[in-house]
């Protein structure tokens, strides 16, 4: 019989059968209300509120006979699958966000009108949005990247949007710019690869030929391009803007974002084996420290100059390659950020979120940075195009928490359009809808302007090495090691010899021996012969602390993670005592076993495992402890995963605590004792690894 075929109509008992199958998987099929006829849970209807009776079958001409175009549920369920997707944003596609509140705990009226900053105590909700900005959607967390850090004020004044990155610094000075190094930092476009990755031919040739780029190389091939968590990660507003007062004085002013538990990043070769690992690291990370009440908070603080100060700083403070040390002109905290909850729908809220620089409210203004400038209208086109229309600001996640009231009306998805005759102003009718307001309305700053309308870049912007090499002495060892080690690998992938010796050419105006590290490390002979500069570097800049990692890290193990291998028969009391002593420092103390359904203590209580051991390697976690009897350890000492938990934890510096039978683990997996490893036998013990782990790293482990 062939699919044409007509079968045997359905008769009236098979009939009767499929329809009491079809109510009782639809929840919208009989009764005369909106509630299950069941369970009296919500019925299910179209999208225009229309009861549905069969959610399972298209409606058709007779029961194998074509479908009817009649079966408008069908057509509106498709057809809003087929547009579930938006356009993802060309840059900052994989991101994740969650809603908290911003609290102003220095006041400072003084500086400006901003209504949020005018009180203590004062708070506003926010929306911010953590994001990797080369890669697509469904890229790794841990990718080496800059993060965008965005936040959204919902103010009585309206929305703020302070849209920066983890990196104070950026790649190019003019927003003109901005597409050649995207499009150089993508996938290549003959073969759409590396996904998430600088480390190819297009990025480092577009780079080696920008010696504006020099000081953000620094940066990206330090550590701070591989955070551990957003929670533990610095966001910048990148530009200098203004602070205006009521009366219509104007500071300037960089916007800093400090975490209150420290900085930390990961080491490459973990970011690697995470993104195998747990590709989701950072989303999972952050669901959980909000599911767990450990809120992220963070200090909003601000650098405040004047003009004479920008004057006599070594740089143009328009210039978006450069910063300005906190030693020259020091932070003032003046508020705190706590994101206290996850968002209910992840395309709602952090998909169609819509950031702009343009969005500022009376007291917040802009400069003259000619990529800012860019950026204020790049950003609102964006929007347009990626939500369908210029009444993006009508999505929930995007409106205004303060009343709004214009005459723009009608475009795609309109939902507040003006009421009443007047739809224009000025207008002569009694109601005649809103008004400007010029006393309390925004006021832009009054700024003089003159010059020739040119193209060029102005001399002051010259400078492309003296900051770049004012970051790198600023580095620990440890951290100069990592920036040259990420510079030999991603310049290892790039096949065009000329592209890796023109790059190379630019690092002796920033280091010698970064430049004879890095020329070594890719095999060259000798150092290839520098650029010339159009500015002479200047060599003696001082380090600053602030721009080190390792200066600034936590001082406790609160908001960290502890993976505790564990294998039958262990002592309770072992167990219970570590578990409360990282519970005690503010961190998270989770099971990993050789199955799933956990392990038996040697006083016979059942304990269910977090992790399985081969689902949670060592890299997921910031210190680890084997709690193992001696049979436990032999059996642990058979199994790959097991022996490569120990050798990661070893090779990454981690902390790493011991029952005195997991020696057989140890040496299974090849690590000798050192002093990172401590016994576990008392609470006393315990006591000392936990304080220990506050440290993160036992750096004394690795190679100089």
């Amino acid at each position: 019989m062939t699919h044409d075929m007509p079968r045997r109509p359905a008769t009236a008992d098979t009939q009767s059968n499929r329809d009491v199958a079809s109510r009782d998987r639809n929840p919208g099929q009989g009764g005369e209300t909106h509630q299950h006829p069941d369970d009296g849970g919500p019925r299910l209807t179209t999208a225009q509120g229309v009861p549905v009776a069969d959610n399972q079958n298209t409606l058709t001409a007779g029961p194998r006979g074509p479908a009817l175009l009649e079966d408008f549920h069908f057509r509106e369920k498709i057809f809003h699958f087929d547009h579930e997707r938006i356009p993802e944003r060309v840059v900052h596609a994989r991101g994740y966000g969650a809603h908290g509140y911003f609290e102003t705990t220095d006041a400072i009226p003084d500086l400006t009108a901003a209504h949020l900053f005018g009180a203590v105590g004062r708070r506003v909700p926010v929306f911010t949005r953590f994001s990797t900005v080369a890669g697509s959607k469904g890229s790794p967390d841990l990718a080496r990247d800059v993060r965008g850090f965005a936040v959204k004020f919902y103010t009585e004044e309206g929305n703020w949007d302070l849209v920066g990155n983890n990196i104070p610094v950026f790649f190019v000075q003019d927003a003109m710019k901005f597409p050649d190094l995207i499009h150089a930092a993508k996938p290549e476009p003959d073969r759409g690869f590396p996904q998430a990755q600088t480390a190819h031919d297009n990025f480092w040739d577009f780079i080696s030929l920008m010696p504006e780029a020099m000081h953000m190389i620094m940066w990206t091939m330090s550590d701070r391009a591989i955070p551990r968590s957003f929670r533990f990660m610095e966001g910048f507003g990148v530009h200098t803007f203004r602070m205006i007062n009521a009366d219509g004085n104007s500071s300037y002013v960089k916007f800093h974002w400090k975490p209150k538990a420290g900085l930390q990043s990961v080491l490459w070769d973990e970011a690697v084996k995470i993104n195998g690992a747990d590709p989701d690291f950072h989303r999972r990370d952050l669901w959980d420290a909000i599911g767990s009440g450990d809120f992220p908070e963070w200090d909003l603080g601000v650098q405040v100059f004047d003009d004479a100060f920008a004057d006599a700083f070594g740089f143009d403070v328009l210039d978006s390659t450069k910063l300005i040390p906190e030693e020259d002109c020091p932070v003032r905290i003046i508020g705190r950020m706590v994101l206290d909850r996850r968002v209910d729908n992840m395309f709602a809220e952090t998909e169609q979120v819509a950031f702009c620089t343009q969005n500022v409210v009376p007291g917040i203004g802009f400069t003259n940075d000619p990529l800012l400038q860019g950026r204020n209208f790049s950003y609102l086109d964006t929007q347009i195009k990626r939500l369908g229309g210029p009444n993006f600001t009508h999505i929930p996640i995007n409106a205004p928490r303060c009343p709004m009231h214009h005459f723009q009306q009608d475009g795609h998805m309109a939902m507040h359009n003006p009421k009443g005759r007047a739809n224009y102003e000025p207008n002569g009718w009694a109601q005649g809808g809103p008004r400007a307001d010029p006393k309390a309305g925004y006021r832009h700053f009054a700024q003089p302007v003159e010059g020739e309308s040119r193209k060029l870049r102005p001399e002051s912007f010259a400078d492309h090495y003296s900051q770049a090499r004012q970051f790198y002495v600023s580095q620990t060892k440890i951290e100069q090691g990592h920036i040259a080690d990420a510079l030999i690998f991603e310049l290892s992938k790039v096949e065009t010899l000329a592209i890796r010796e023109r790059m190379v050419a630019h690092l002796p105006h920033i280091d010698a021996d970064l430049a004879r590290t890095v020329g070594d490390g890719l095999g060259f002979d000798a150092v290839s012969t520098p650029h010339d500069p159009a500015v002479t570097p200047v060599m003696d800049l001082p380090s600053s602390a602030a721009l080190s990692i390792l200066r600034n890290g936590p001082d406790s193990f609160a908001g960290r993670k502890m993976g505790i291998v564990v294998t039958d028969g262990i002592d309770d009391a072992l167990l219970e005592g570590l578990r409360k002593a990282v519970m005690a420092a503010g961190g998270v103390a989770e099971v990993v076993a050789p199955k799933v359904g956990g392990i038996v203590t040697a006083g016979g209580a059942r304990v269910a495992a977090d992790h399985k051991i081969d689902g949670a390697p060592s890299v997921l976690f910031d210190a680890v402890a084997i709690l193992a009897t001696k049979d436990g350890a032999k059996a642990l000492a058979a199994l790959h995963p097991a022996r490569g938990f120990v050798a990661d934890a070893v090779a990454h510096a981690k902390f790493i605590g011991l029952t005195a039978d997991a020696a057989p683990l140890l040496d299974a997996a090849g690590v000798p004792r050192d002093d990172g490893m401590m016994d576990l036998d008392a609470s006393k013990t315990i006591e000392s690894f936990v304080a220990a782990c506050a440290a993160l790293r036992f750096w004394a482990r690795l190679p100089a």
